[in-house]
């Protein structure tokens, strides 16, 4: 890709299309409906299996299909969903659930506690080759054996009679619930798991079950009904995967889709002009930050100078202003607003190209001695835009060359992967993306930036860091100095480029006006009461 200067990259980049109308035609609000719903960023998804789905778009159909003992509501809040209750023990170390009466698979069958159990060990077991388990579920006594394939048997967890469950934790945890929300702990039927390609067409536990996958195209799911909530008004839930964001944008104006728009991948920045008016465009604020991330165990962004220049470096403000249009809130920390202890005062690094040059002076290295840079980045949404912005503003603001290598999602995805086993043949640098499971400071900082914890693919590390974030961690009673400590943390790592964090992206979406039942969240949409959901009328 070549490398054209940053004045004209930003001419270039503001240039506009035309402005669209959208023609939308009423519909009755009773009776069948339909619901189309892109999938965008990928041409497939990668597992049913809640235990192995490893991405957004995922977790996106994995929601549908399977349920849990809590759910979140429109607030973010932790609620029961096929749990009727629960206790916490004094110390906060027990978690006693009861479950709902005459809960049920799609199948019909029971859900019974025995179900539960074996959903939780299966996420932890190694032979399952998922990574979402053994991380946000590590915390429940015997979850690490599980994990390390010492035993089959998660030790923390046992049915006290039918409808009763009891979980232990290692630590006490004020997001223990929230993580209990995430894919890797809804339930799977015992019996079902042991057919082969069980996770191709799934029995379900949610307000969803399969009607068809057609693999490369779409997947097509109706309503379980034996669901506890009261069955959705859609009768047929189509959802199309796109690679590009702009292809499902063609076809939302087209009539195609009902739905478009994540937060990983929201409507393209370019296209924000032309639909703010419109009645189908909804907005808000997203529990997530664009980064760079640098390989902290090579040269050159094992020197922290180094890592501080390419940050000082970067103009977010004309970055998330002018090549994003104002879509999404420049930032210099970690932590997204709105999540908890966002609103906490840090020290961090703001733009200026002079200090910038002279951080690179301080390490010791020229634009000519540096050697080649690489940024890797995922096809999808408005990446490349921006990732060229960085090229040029590396260039202009610090003299260094740097080349762009583009991959398509899923091999991105994994190349992250393969940087937490092998950093030293990992990526250099690499363009990503972190959106909340759960709206904890937990979730961005001791899950992220924690030496060794399995989402640290650039490999920062700092034991004053490690040791902030261990206490905070624990606090259960103590939210200000909890998120004191947090912030402490994050300081460190912000000054330290554990992470170069770039903006905040907007939830921008296109929906039309007759869907029903939906909340924009930061944590994308969410769906309260499926029996009030609602789509297009045939």
């Amino acid at each position: 890709m070549k490398s054209i200067t940053l004045r004209l990259l930003l001419c270039l980049l503001l240039v506009v299309t035309a402005v669209s109308v959208f023609h939308t035609p009423a519909y009755a609000q009773d009776g069948t409906t339909t619901l189309t719903w892109s999938i965008e960023g990928v041409n497939d998804l990668s597992s049913l299996d809640p235990a192995k789905a490893s991405n957004a778009q995922d977790f996106q159909v994995v929601g549908l299909l399977y349920a849990g003992l809590v759910r979140v509501d429109e607030s973010l809040v932790p609620v029961p969903d096929l749990a009727e209750s629960w206790t916490v023990s004094d110390d906060g170390l027990t978690y006693t659930f009861k479950l709902k009466s005459d809960i049920k698979f799609s199948d019909g069958s029971a859900i019974t506690p025995d179900d539960f159990i074996f959903s939780l060990e299966h996420a932890l077991d190694p032979s399952t080759g998922g990574w979402t388990g053994p991380f946000y579920l590590s915390n429940i006594v015997g979850a690490d054996d599980v994990a390390a394939g010492k035993t089959t048997s998660l030790t923390g967890v046992k049915a006290v009679d039918a409808q009763t469950i009891e979980i232990k934790i290692k630590q006490p945890s004020a997001y223990f619930l929230s993580q209990l929300t995430f894919g890797s702990a809804k339930v799977i039927s015992k019996a079902g798991a042991q057919t082969k390609d069980w996770d191709l067409n799934p029995i379900a536990s949610g307000a969803f079950q399969i009607q068809a996958w057609n693999r490369g195209q779409n997947i097509i799911l109706v309503p379980n009904k034996n669901y506890w909530q009261p069955a959705s008004k859609i009768s047929t839930l189509t959802m199309p995967f796109f690679q590009d964001s702009e292809t499902a944008y063609q076809l939302y104006r087209t009539g195609g889709l009902d739905i478009m728009g994540s937060q990983q991948n929201p409507i393209p920045a370019v296209h924000v002009p032309e639909v703010k008016d419109s009645p189908d465009y909804k907005s808000g604020v997203s529990f997530a930050t664009r980064y760079v991330g640098f390989n902290n165990v090579v040269a050159p962004f094992n020197n922290v100078d180094v890592r501080q220049a390419f940050a000082l470096a970067i103009d977010k403000e004309t970055l998330a202003n002018s090549v994003l249009a104002g879509t999404v809130k420049a930032t210099d920390r970690i932590l997204p607003n709105g999540i908890p202890g966002s609103e906490t005062p840090i020290k961090v690094l703001h733009f200026d190209a002079q200090a910038a040059k002279d951080a690179l002076a301080k390490a010791g290295v020229t634009p000519e001695s540096i050697g080649k840079i690489t940024l890797t980045y995922g096809v999808e949404g408005d990446n490349e835009r921006v990732v060229t912005v960085l090229q040029a503003m590396w260039k202009e603001n610090l003299g260094v060359d740097v080349t762009l290598e583009p991959l398509e999602l899923a091999t991105f995805s994994a190349k992250l992967n393969e940087m937490i086993q092998t950093p030293e043949t990992g990526l250099q640098a690499y363009y990503s993306i972190w959106g909340a499971d759960y709206p904890d400071p937990q979730n961005f900082l001791s899950q992220q930036l924690r030496t060794g914890v399995g989402n640290n693919n650039g490999h920062y590390s700092n034991a004053k860091f490690d040791e902030l974030v261990d206490q905070a961690d624990v606090l259960v009673n103590d939210l200000n100095k909890r998120l004191e400590l947090y912030g402490q943390a994050e300081e460190l790592a912000v000054n330290e480029v554990g992470w170069l964090p770039l903006y905040n992206p907007s939830f921008n979406l296109l929906m039309k006006p007759y869907v029903q039942g939906m909340y924009v969240t930061g944590q994308g949409l969410v769906i309260a009461d499926y029996g009030a959901l609602a789509g297009k009328a045939p």
